[in-house]
């Protein structure tokens, strides 16, 4: 079963293959990181808040 490599949800399979990098069964951040954001190969935290 797909999570989130940030915060452990549940995501979908078709949420995973289309934001995950080719090959990984994963997603790094998923729309329960509010407060995260992919950036490059790495994750961060977002510089403005999320409305």
């Amino acid at each position: 079963m797909p999570e989130c490599r940030n915060c452990s949800s549940f995501v979908t399979e078709r949420y995973v293959r289309v934001f995950a990098p080719e090959g990984m069964n994963n997603v790094r951040v998923c729309p329960s990181c509010e407060d995260m954001v992919r950036e490059g190969a790495s994750v961060r935290e977002a510089r403005s808040k999320r409305v």
